[in-house]
């Protein structure tokens, strides 16, 4: 039964009792005392139509919604198609973020005054002044869920993630299909330890074998299944998780895998096993994730090679012995084929538990970050990363350590706040809840942030800088947490738990202390760090703390993209080129604006930014960019792409700043599909060595029922149809050998010559062309004569101006030369080139601003300084034409028909291909990867990775549980 507000108490205490404690004083962080936060920016109307672009269906339409205009599309057509409440098209039905955001804040703020945690009324107008202004800025989000629910009528249900459990009993085990049925319905997700139930080599009291565990989650999982067809927006997100010494876990590491082979089958067969296709609900076990929960014991008898006990549910007498190796072997071999079960480390995840004394952590959420007690939740926040990073355009840069951590305290006791008000699925959930406290304060933009600092991703500066702000965050969550306990008490189970809970606070005060810094960056973001877990210390010894948990770090799926935010949760970039979508319609593919942050922050000039930033646009990549050394190339290292990041550079991350979260780190370690079954063996074992929590791998291409776009299908049809047609031609056609004719120039002839330097080294060239202006040769001269490279220059000019005139298109000779590299290189004296590689790449790229058509050269990437500028002005190279007419300019270069804030230098945007729909299937055409991820079950768009669930970037939509 979902509780309703007169159900139960709220709080620790009842409203309204106000004691001899003084509440709060609230902090402006943002704001202006007399001005609201709403009259600070400018508003404008957009209308907000989202289509299915399989069949061009309207998905959702709402016309003339108010958004601050600094807003980017995608968020809000999320914000807006997700979170506004009301049926559409009645008066019922939010119009714009204000009322969305009044809706929210305002219950908190209410729900604070009536519960005593504010000093007075002016500290509640500061608090609500000042989360509206962080949510109206996109500074952070709540979870899903609080935008869903709260200021409505219906249940209030703050939290995303819940644990459960089950007994050893029919009773129990019906009670666990009810229980998940209820959250999955409520669009949350949940995950529990099926190791109570006994296994299918025990007896019944009865007599008989046991069902055991594997046979009941058939029926869990047809359940989720109907839930999720039956029309719920996302779905349906589950966790299952079996101790590792339970007598059925070998059948239990094998449910997915045998699942895999029939879909094989029955694909070769000629069914639909597409996943969503019409006939891959008889496959079973695929609607949860699972993971092994393997404990210390069994993970050195792994090291060791020794036996390992497997042990009865009923008696805890071990009833077989296996090789410990060769179990730890069959869960690598079932993740290396379809990518489960993941794994967690119980030992470690028990060591930081603060509340052991009201019993073990068995289990998670389905994204495994939430990890606490049975039958309780989490409601979670995080914070954008970028929204802290002070750069001043020049590549000085600091990370506001200060802001970030009042930000945290704003956003934790808000959190705590909405425990006292919120709705619960069962009664259970809402005792432990309110009397444990949980909350999951994150952060997302990791990865954008690293980059933007010049820090790659798998580095020790990195991973530096990532701890330092994760140690702050939960450090000042906590110092918050006993700031609250000692005006509105501590949490329930604290008094049983005070010992076990402060020593945990000691283990993250002391993993601290001796973690390493690295540069300017991070060392003051250290400090700040020190001081808050020293004050921990002091304020919980003298009252206690108000949570039992304090931050986890989860995908950010949806509100990663509601505050506009270039990656998710701890994940790094998943391309240097995004996908973006345009006011009034269109779309543009833009180089991420992290790198030319990252580029000034390495101390390149503004023309070579340009330079690097226009190859990633045209390559997707930053390999053999103009000027960029390569010892620089690991800044901008990605998900995806030429250079992406090893599977153990993601592990080494979740390890350097697993210390400091109470919870655990959503993320799937993705791998080549050439990653071997010993590779996975090794990830499982370092992590465990590493302190990590718990983590998933996915092996590129390893799922069967992975969907094929109908284009993709097609696109195989068309490949078969060519193949046999050129095997039939080139059975029939005769050999015709063919001989070029030189065309010499006449002896008077039309000629440019241009002087140049490259990186220091002077040097003449002269181009002739024919009358019909058709460039024929090109000689070259360097200032110093009798040089090897003045000699080889004489000769490289003879063949290339024979050459042309054999009839060799000059465009062919500027796309096999131009980005050839070596000395001298550098910067050049011509405006329009401004960055050259070599003296080749120079020379090419001049003729072919001097003797190429406007459209073959862009089509190489080619442009003057004049036709860059024009680009960063309206949005396109074309050159201007005074007898075009205002809508098609409109129609041509979409940017210049809305107003926009001028934007910074080296930022290139260029119309993105109308076959790409979000970034993923940007990354798919320009690098020729594969982004392997379901398409969308709503719009039909390329899903990509967040955490260890998928986000949808079209719509918003997602498969997890955050």
């Amino acid at each position: 039964m979902t509780e309703t507000a007169s159900g139960s108490a709220r709080g620790s205490r009842a409203k309204g009792t106000k004691t001899a404690k003084s509440g709060l004083r609230i902090e402006r962080i943002h704001t202006t005392p007399g001005v609201h936060p709403y009259d600070e920016v400018s508003w404008e109307r957009r209308d907000v139509v989202m289509t299915n672009w399989r069949d061009g269906s309207v998905n959702f339409e709402q016309r003339g919604v108010e958004f601050p205009d600094f807003w980017s599309v995608n968020a809000v057509n999320i914000v807006t198609s997700k979170y506004f409440r009301g049926a559409v098209g009645t008066p019922q039905r939010e119009t714009g973020l204000k009322q969305l955001i009044d809706r929210i804040v305002k219950t908190y703020t209410k729900a604070g005054e009536d519960y005593d945690y504010f000093a007075s009324p002016a500290d509640a107008e500061i608090f609500e002044h000042e989360l509206t202004y962080a949510l109206l800025h996109q500074i952070f989000s709540f979870n899903s869920p609080v935008w869903f629910n709260v200021g409505t009528p219906q249940p209030q249900q703050v939290s995303a993630c819940f644990i459960l459990a089950v007994d050893d009993s029919m009773e129990s085990i019906l009670d666990w299909y009810k229980e998940e049925g209820m959250i999955f319905k409520g669009g949350s997700g949940a995950g529990l330890n099926l190791s109570r139930i006994r296994s299918s080599k025990e007896l019944l009291s009865s007599g008989g074998n046991a069902s055991g565990p594997v046979s009941f989650m058939r029926g869990a999982d047809a359940s989720a299944g109907t839930i999720k067809s039956g029309g719920a927006t996302r779905r349906a997100a589950k966790m299952v998780v079996l101790d590792v010494d339970h007598p059925d876990v070998e059948d239990f590491i094998a449910t997915k895998v045998k699942e895999e082979e029939k879909i094989r089958a029955l694909r070769d067969a000629g069914f639909d096993m597409d996943l969503g296709g019409d006939d891959i609900t008889s496959v079973q076990y695929q609607n949860a994730n699972n993971s092994v929960r393997v404990n210390d014991e069994f993970m050195t008898a792994v090291e060791n090679g020794t036996e390992f006990g497997l042990r009865a549910r009923m008696t805890g007498e071990v009833i077989e012995k296996v090789d410990a190796k060769a179990l730890f072997r069959k869960l690598a071999e079932a993740a290396w084929a379809c990518a489960d079960p993941g794994i967690q480390y119980d030992g470690v995840i028990n060591h930081w538990h603060t509340c052991p004394e009201s019993g073990r952590i068995t289990a998670s959420n389905p994204c495994s970050e939430y990890m606490h007690l049975d039958n309780t939740s989490c409601n979670l926040a995080s914070l954008n990363l970028m929204k802290f990073l002070d750069d001043d355009g020049k590549g000085n840069q600091s990370f506001d350590a200060e802001r970030f951590a009042k930000v945290v305290e704003l956003v934790i006791t808000a959190m705590d706040i909405s425990i006292c008000f919120a709705d619960f699925p069962t009664q259970k959930i809402g005792e432990n809840t309110r009397a444990f406290r949980q909350l999951g304060i994150g952060y997302a933009n990791l990865g954008a942030l690293l980059m933007a600092t010049g820090h790659a991703y798998d580095s020790d500066g990195g991973r530096t800088l990532a701890a330092s702000i994760t140690s702050l965050m939960t450090g000042t969550a906590y110092k918050r947490s006993a700031e609250l306990a000692a005006i509105v008490g501590p949490y329930d189970g604290y008094a049983r738990n005070a010992e076990a809970h402060k020593r945990v606070m000691k283990q993250h005060s002391d993993a601290n202390a001796v973690a390493p810094r690295t540069d300017d960056l991070d060392n003051s973001i250290w400090a700040a760090a020190t001081e808050a877990w020293q004050d921990v210390l002091r304020l919980g010894e003298k009252n206690g703390f108000r949570n039992s948990q304090a931050s986890v770090l989860a995908p950010t799926g949806t509100i990663g993209l509601a505050m506009s935010c270039d990656t998710t949760g701890v994940e790094p970039d998943l391309a240097l080129v995004k996908f973006k979508k345009l006011v009034g319609g269109g779309s543009m593919q833009i180089v991420n604006g992290t790198v030319p942050q990252a580029l000034r922050r390495m101390g390149y000039q503004e023309e070579q930014i340009e330079a690097i930033v226009a190859h990633i646009a045209e390559h997707g990549v930053v390999v053999d960019a103009p000027g960029l050394k390569p010892e620089h190339y690991e800044v901008f290292d990605c998900a995806m792409g030429e250079r992406s990041i090893s599977a153990m550079g993601h592990v080494r991350m979740m390890a350097a700043i697993q210390p400091w979260i109470s919870g655990a780190i959503s993320k799937t370690v993705n791998m080549p599909e050439t990653a071997t079954v010993e590779e996975i063996e090794e990830i499982y074992f370092e992590a465990w060595k590493m302190g990590v929590k718990a983590l998933a791998i996915y092996r590129d291409n390893c799922k069967v029922g992975q969907p094929l776009s109908a284009k993709k299908k097609e696109e195989e049809k068309e490949e078969v149809t060519a193949k046999a047609e050129d095997t039939i031609r080139a059975a029939v056609e005769k050999v015709i050998e063919y001989r070029p004719v030189r065309k010499r120039l006449p002896k008077g002839r039309p000629g440019i010559t241009t002087s140049f330097t490259v990186g220091g080294a002077e040097g003449y060239m002269t181009a002739n062309s024919y009358p019909d202006d058709g460039l024929g040769e090109v000689f070259l001269k360097m200032s110093k004569q009798g040089s090897t490279l003045a000699g080889m220059m004489d000769a490289f000019s003879i063949a290339v101006s024979v050459g042309l005139q054999y009839g060799v298109p000059l465009e062919t000779y500027v796309s096999k030369f131009t980005n050839m590299r070596f000395e001298p290189a550098g910067m050049t004296d011509d405006p329009d080139v401004r960055m050259a590689q070599s003296i080749v790449d120079y020379i090419f790229r001049r003729l072919a601003l001097d003797f190429l058509p406007f459209e073959t050269r862009s089509a190489l990437g080619i442009h003057t300084a004049e036709e860059r500028q024009r680009h960063l002005d309206t949005g396109s190279y074309e050159p201007l034409d005074e007898d075009v007419d205002t809508e098609s300019l409109a129609q041509s270069a979409p940017l210049a028909a809305v107003p926009a804030a001028p934007k910074p230098a080296a930022v290139i945007e260029v119309p993105a291909p109308k076959t790409a729909h979000s970034s993923a299937e940007l990354v798919e055409m320009q690098l020729g990867v594969s982004a392997d991820a379901p398409l969308c079950f709503s719009c039909g768009t390329k899903m990509q990775r967040a955490g260890s669930c998928y986000i949808c970037e079209g719509c918003g939509s997602t498969s997890g549980c955050s």
